[in-house]
């Protein structure tokens, strides 16, 4: 249990991908806080579950678009446990499957201040408490981008891919500014992976469709990209930095 008083931070913690890094986290004894904006129920169904197995859990409101909710969001952390040690930017939404000749303009506000900014205001505050150079005892921050960032989505997610494309960007970036501080951040990036946001696309069986082509001829399982998560966030990763990690198959 090397991570016993390791403290981490999952937005969009409450189902898929970020539900089950919670829960393989908390196995492994990082002590993990789970951030959702209105999946109140299933937040609470993930730390009672983490809770059942021994494990230490607590679930905390914010939408990470909202930077007086990023705030409080890390105020609360710190107050309840004293520290910080590890992030998953997690949090991402995505809308109905489209080419962007019909995206509005409020749509493309709602995909980037949640996947752009969201990811941006989280990263930050989370240096500013984990920094060397600001008291902290470093850490790292694992990104949750998509192999959509580099295939682009076309008919379908053009803005969301957009905005992991963005992710990558900022995980480069950031690693080289903060490296100096302790500080690792790296980014994983799924292919397509049998969890609820393809239901908010409009296509709950996507994962189905497309299966055919990715070269392993299957989707993948939010396990499956957890399992690269706690490795990016454990100290086997330690000369890991500004790495960007496909898990998609061989797509």
């Amino acid at each position: 249990m090397q991570n016993k008083d390791r403290v981490l931070l999952i937005t969009g913690g409450s189902r898929g991908i970020g539900a089950a890094t919670a829960t393989l986290a908390a196995s492994r004894g990082y002590r993990v806080v789970i951030n959702y904006r209105s999946q109140e129920a299933a937040a609470q169904s993930v730390v009672d579950a983490i809770r059942q197995q021994g494990g230490e859990a607590l679930a905390l409101q914010a939408d990470v678009a909202r930077e007086d909710d990023v705030r409080r969001l890390f105020e609360s952390i710190v107050d309840h446990y004293g520290r910080l040690d590890a992030l998953v930017n997690n949090a991402g939404i995505l809308e109905q499957q489209g080419p962007l000749r019909d995206m509005t303009a409020t749509r493309l506000q709602r995909v980037f201040d949640t996947n752009i900014l969201g990811s941006f205001l989280c990263a930050r505050e989370a240096v500013q408490r984990m920094s060397s150079r600001e008291g902290g005892e470093g850490g790292a921050i694992v990104n949750v981008s998509s192999a959509a960032s580099r295939l682009g989505s076309p008919n379908e997610y053009v803005d969301y891919a957009a905005s992991k494309a963005a992710i990558d960007t900022l995980t480069i970036g950031l690693a080289k500014e903060v490296a100096a501080d302790g500080i690792r951040v790296n980014a994983v990036r799924p292919g397509v992976i049998y969890t609820e946001i393809h239901a908010s696309g409009g296509e709950p069986g996507r994962v189905d469709r497309v299966k055919a082509q990715v070269p392993m001829g299957r989707g993948g399982q939010p396990q499956e990209v957890a399992n690269a998560i706690l490795w990016l966030l454990s100290d086997e990763a330690s000369y890991i930095t500004g790495a960007l990690i496909d898990i998609s198959g061989g797509r």
